[in-house]
């Protein structure tokens, strides 16, 4: 590996996780890297968390893989570049020809979207597989987001983002982000920006079943039951309808829908909600007065509410909240970003618009949404037999069998696949069951731009991160990758393989990820379009920007960034409504009563990981044992528990021993396990990671409870059995 020039600094953005904070990186002389934030950076103004430090732990990691490899009866075995990749399109060509192309199966991992060069030539490699077998970490945490924004404005990438910088009442549902830094909400420094909420005379109001870190920074926390979060949005909509509080304002004039929505929500008063979701109906009234009342509001929903069996209504409802009251596209509202590379604008194949229910799952019929399946279906289309089963699985930066419910079946699943190719550069509880594995440069070794997170950014801002470290001459970048395979799958005899070989060397030398973000920020809302002397932006104009550059606030931009057949926002799309059927019968002719025994589950993140890999690092584990489950003083007492003790945690899918933390944080009632752990199994090879094994949650979650709508994992709100181990 050639190395940067010694003792030489170096600005970039992190791409650990949403935040995108600015970092300085200074190159020591014996290469020890020291991060800190990037004081200069308009978006995140010095701002960095504990996984940015980690950055050069992970590049230097001796685990990580740096040429391909093929798994072998003796273990793993490396091998050339050009065998590796005949051998993987032989495969998958040979089971496309012996089973059908849907034999085949694709998954994308969370890192995806922190790797332009991944997210943009990922789909054309997915397509010349020619599989509706296609999965993705989108339908394990955030599916709700794009559905309802589909449904609603027309396009899946339309999300509206809080105006944090400029709202005066912010009301957080199932989110933590002092955590997360945002999460479908980039927000570098969250807690500075809440803290300045409070400073300019706002409020801020978090509900959750845990008091949380974002809890220390709130005005007001309120518990709720998990999974109830639906019936608060429909009585805190109903206040607002029967009070008179609604105003559309300038939104009326491309809004339809208000009447059903008014109907909709008539049979949900607070009263009849509260002993569900156990906040009082007096504090529901108040929280709807005070929210529709303040000179600026905003609703912002996360994972607690996302992850739930009412995940798509949630997401939605909190969509129309923040409309009735006005506070859609409008200063500290919820609004839309215009950055400068703009996926609204790509082509459709890019950036699809959306689509929902054009097919099903072979086993449990559960809809796709933008040409993608539900990932709770994958293990059994793996292990159901017959016409469709897969055979052929293709992972990237991905690994679901922590990230995904029921993960010891998919374990089993994974097992007993014919052929398995990973585009990873660790050997973890996925990838250990590939043929081949292909391991691409480190994030230091690449440029990055942020096309995803800037779109979901409070503000608009731009900056270009070019690579620290120039890679080994044998390495091979993501986009490298995908294009190879693409070709190969592509081509067939001597002439498609010449047109294959000609294809690759000029999607490399004249296509690649650089030059379609040139053109992306030229023909953006900033670019210089087709005049090649304007000042506006261009990558040029980006790289010699090394702080980033300050596009300035959100500002309003409907109705003309509509998606809608009529430039019409949709509140109230027929599947949506129909679903309210759903929590009806469910939650309330059915109230849930408390399980004789059982605890209702929830997860947690903590500030010091994100993906299951980042537990390689030593700085981001050690201290203190990270996976535990927090449970409330009465829930010990009644079980005869204490702190520290090892406790059983069961459920229809499994079972996780862990160590249990008593505290008053937690709900009565409710427990929660943080995700991403589970390092224990045979046959990976992460040092670190394996001293501070964890449990996985997701062997306890359960693959069969999902978001019935759009077939979403219901990770919250699982019911376990918690008992001690002696």
């Amino acid at each position: 590996m050639r190395t940067a020039d010694k003792a030489s600094l170096h600005y970039r953005a992190c791409n650990l996780c949403e935040a995108i904070c600015g970092i300085e990186i200074t190159v020591q002389a014996d290469q020890r890297l020291d991060i800190r934030g990037d004081k200069d950076d308009p978006f995140s103004r010095g701002y960095i968390c504990p996984k940015a430090a980690a950055l050069g732990d992970l590049h230097y990691d001796k685990d990580r893989l740096k040429h391909p490899v093929r798994r072998t009866t003796n273990g793993w075995q490396r091998i050339g570049w050009d065998e590796a990749f005949d051998e993987v399109a032989q495969n998958l060509k040979r089971i496309h020809a012996k089973y059908g192309r849907n034999s085949i199966a694709t998954y994308l991992g969370n890192p995806t979207v922190h790797n332009y060069g991944s997210l943009l030539f990922a789909p054309g490699f997915i397509r010349s597989l020619h599989t509706r077998n296609r999965f993705s970490a989108t339908s394990v945490d955030q599916l709700a987001h794009h559905l309802s924004a589909y449904l609603m404005f027309g396009h899946q990438l339309l999300l509206p983002v809080p105006d944090l910088d400029r709202t005066t009442f912010l009301l957080i549902l199932g989110a933590n982000p002092a955590v997360s830094n945002g999460s479908m909400m980039t927000a570098p420094g969250v807690g500075q920006r809440l803290k300045e909420i409070r400073q300019r005379g706002g409020k801020v109001i978090l509900i959750d079943p845990r008091f949380t870190e974002t809890a220390r920074l709130a005005d007001q926390q309120v518990f709720i039951k998990p999974g109830t979060d639906v019936l608060l949005l429909l009585a805190l909509l109903h206040v607002v309808f029967d009070e008179g509080l609604s105003r559309l304002g300038p939104l009326a004039a491309f809004t339809k829908g208000l009447e059903n929505i008014a109907q909709l929500v008539a049979e949900f008063p607070p009263e009849r909600v509260a002993s569900i979701t156990g906040i009082n109906s007096d504090q529901i009234r108040l929280l709807a007065r005070e929210f529709a009342a303040a000179e600026s509001a905003v609703c912002y929903g996360r994972i607690g509410v996302s992850t739930q069996e009412f995940g798509a209504v949630c997401q939605w409802l909190i969509n129309v909240l923040n409309t009735v009251t006005g506070n859609l596209d409008s200063p500290g509202g919820a609004m839309f970003t215009l950055p400068a590379f703009d996926p609204l604008s790509a082509p459709e194949g890019l950036a699809p618009s959306g689509s929902f229910a054009r097919w099903h799952s072979r086993v449990r019929k559960l809809p796709e949404f933008s040409g993608e399946l539900p990932v709770v279906t994958l293990a059994e289309e793996i292990l159901t037999e017959g016409p469709g089963q897969i055979k052929a699985f293709v992972t990237s930066a991905g690994n679901p069998v922590l990230s995904t419910p029921n993960g010891r079946q998919l374990d089993r699943a994974l097992a007993g696949l014919e052929f398995m190719v990973a585009i990873d550069f660790y050997i973890n509880e996925s990838t250990k069951h590939a043929h081949i594995i292909l391991p691409p440069t480190s994030s230091l070794e690449r440029e990055h731009y942020d096309v995803a997170f800037h779109l979901l950014a409070v503000r608009n801002t731009a900056k270009f991160s070019p690579a620290l470290f120039q890679p080994d001459e044998e390495s091979r970048h993501d986009w490298e990758i995908l294009v190879e395979l693409q070709t190969r799958m592509e081509r067939e005899g001597l002439f498609g393989n010449l047109f294959g070989r000609v294809k690759r060397e000029f999607i490399k030398r004249f296509f690649g990820p650089e030059r379609i973000l040139d053109l992306g920020l030229r023909f953006g809302p900033y670019g210089a379009r087709l005049n090649p002397f304007s000042r506006s932006l261009t990558l040029r104009k980006l790289k010699q920007a090394p702080h980033g550059i300050d596009l300035g606030p959100l500002r309003s931009c409907l109705p003309g960034r509509l998606r809608t057949a009529d430039k019409r926002i949709e509140l109230a799309p027929e599947v949506l409504v129909e679903d309210v059927k759903r929590v009806k019968a469910k939650l309330l002719d059915n109230p849930p009563l408390n399980r004789n025994g059982y605890l209702l589950l929830i997860g947690r993140r903590r500030l010091r990981s994100n993906n299951s890999w980042m537990h390689n690092s030593q700085r981001l584990v050690k201290g203190k044992p990270q996976c535990t489950i927090l449970m409330h003083p009465l829930d010990a007492a009644q079980r005869h528990l204490s702190r520290g003790q090892t406790v059983l945690v069961r459920s229809r899918v499994g079972t996780v021993t862990v160590p249990v933390e008593i505290t008053e944080e937690m709900m009565p009632g409710v427990v929660s396990i943080p995700h991403g752990w589970g390092h224990d199994r045979l046959g990976i090879q992460l040092e670190v990671a394996q001293q501070h094994a964890g449990e996985s949650i997701n062997d306890v979650t359960d693959d069969l409870t999902i978001d019935a709508l759009c077939g979403t994992a219901a990770f919250n709100g699982t019911w376990v059995a918690v008992d001690a181990t002696n």
